[in-house]
């Protein structure tokens, strides 16, 4: 029986070769929402922590709402009209209304993408979408440093300055910031380079409670928080979707209480007790659309992690329909291929900013110290420096790591990042 992986805007079909024990770990089943539209009403309407979205914004002139980029499925669609109606309803003009795409140092989503990304014409049509550029200075307003960590704080004007500031996402585990989400959005999402290459560093990317599912401690978290802090609060509209991108949660409020009830929402299903570790793992870039560059691929590596044995095989499947990602990122794991891992951290180690998207790279390094890291993908070019090995087919792969290892036991991952499996033995 073939076991499905995440692939691209399908699956992609692995039949377990002779020989393999297969193990598949999936996020414990989530309960849908019934009535998607009408649970976004009642968030609006009932929002943690304080009063009701029309009586916030009565006598509002100015109001941001912060998305994220097309990297992830947030479910946009669904609430950003019944938002930006609450909004004219209360009487905020809609020239005073901003979609502003959180991109951090991602880049812009533009014509179609953009659309997609909306998932509602009549949003495009009613207000102002744009894009947060993090290297424009102009477009930023400094705040001044954290007390935490001394971080320089510039966030886009059209956030700091709005009246109401909103930030919306989806929230699920992340790799560096424990959980996607609330004030994630806010920074790095419309931070300016200099703030997000400080907190992106890699003495903050080598603290090992810079990880999955991970906030008591997390450098990245405590930041982010003191930001939100600096800038005088925010709200926040959270989602959780289950693996086929349908609503399970929704809330609204406070950005800092509202992300975390998303949070102790969702942990329960995506954090997976597994009692063993795995000589071999099979994991996904988690498809469409995280799975667009090899950028994004990394996340995927680093969410098994618990469960593979030292000198086991990890063996990944990412479409990268869009290659490798930005020139930073190529440059950074050009680095990689010619330095290699403990090089690579040479260069790194002690600087107070990273390059842009090193990062990324240096995160991959997590991987590839715990074992031998093997990537399918038909998206690259056959020199792309993706400093992992490449493999034509995953089955060969799973069979000559069984072979090798003398251990026919196999973990499949299919949702890539979306699940943690947690060791525990």
């Amino acid at each position: 029986m073939a076991i499905e992986l995440l692939y691209g805007r399908g699956v992609l079909a692995v039949k377990p070769p002779a020989g393999c024990v297969p193990t598949v770990i999936h996020k414990h089943a989530m309960p849908v929402l019934a009535d998607p539209v009408g649970e976004v009403a009642k968030a609006l309407a009932q929002p943690v922590g304080m009063p009701p979205l029309g009586e916030l914004a009565r006598g509002r002139r100015t109001a941001c709402i912060l998305i994220c980029d097309i990297t992830r499925p947030v479910p946009n669609g669904l609430f950003l009209q019944p938002l930006i109606r609450q909004l004219l309803d209360a009487g905020v003009p809609r020239e005073g209304i901003t979609v502003l795409v959180a991109t951090g140092l991602h880049r812009p989503n533009e014509g179609d993408e953009m659309a997609e990304l909306v998932g509602d014409p009549w949003v495009l049509e009613t207000v102002k979408v744009a894009n947060h550029f993090a290297t424009v200075d102009e477009d930023h307003v400094l705040l001044g440093r954290t007390p935490t960590r001394g971080t320089v704080v510039r966030l886009d004007k059209r956030l700091v300055e709005a009246e109401l500031k909103i930030a919306t996402g989806l929230v699920e585990p992340h790799f560096m910031a424990g959980w996607s989400g609330g004030r994630k959005v806010i920074s790095p999402g419309i931070a300016h380079a200099e703030t997000i290459t400080t907190f992106h560093n890699a003495e903050f990317m080598s603290n090992p409670r810079a990880a999955n599912c991970v906030l008591e401690g997390n450098p990245l978290h405590e930041e982010q928080l003191a930001i939100v802090e600096m800038l005088g609060g925010a709200l926040a509209l959270n989602t959780v979707i289950d693996d086929k991108r349908r609503l399970a949660f929704v809330n609204f409020g406070e950005i800092v209480s509202s992300h975390l009830q998303a949070v102790d929402f969702v942990r329960s299903f995506a954090e997976v007790p597994v009692e063993r570790r795995f000589k071999t793992v099979v994991t996904s870039a988690a498809g469409y659309p995280l799975d667009k560059t090899y950028y994004q691929t990394v996340k995927g590596m680093v969410g098994p992690l618990g469960i593979l044995e030292p000198g086991g095989d990890l063996v990944i499947a990412s479409a990268c329909s869009e290659g490798m990602g930005s020139r930073h990122y190529v440059e950074a794991q050009r680095r990689l291929v010619e330095l290699g891992p403990e090089g690579f951290w040479a260069s790194i180690d002690g600087k107070p900013h990273a390059e842009i998207d090193e990062w990324q790279t240096q995160m991959q390094l997590k991987p590839m110290r715990v074992g031998r890291v093997r990537l399918y993908t038909d998206g690259l070019a056959g020199d792309a420096p993706t400093g992992v090995e490449r493999i034509d087919s995953i089955e060969a792969a799973v069979a000559e790591s069984i072979e090798r290892h003398g251990d026919g036991s196999v973990a499949f991952v299919p949702e890539g990042p979306y699940v943690v499996p947690v060791h525990a033995g």
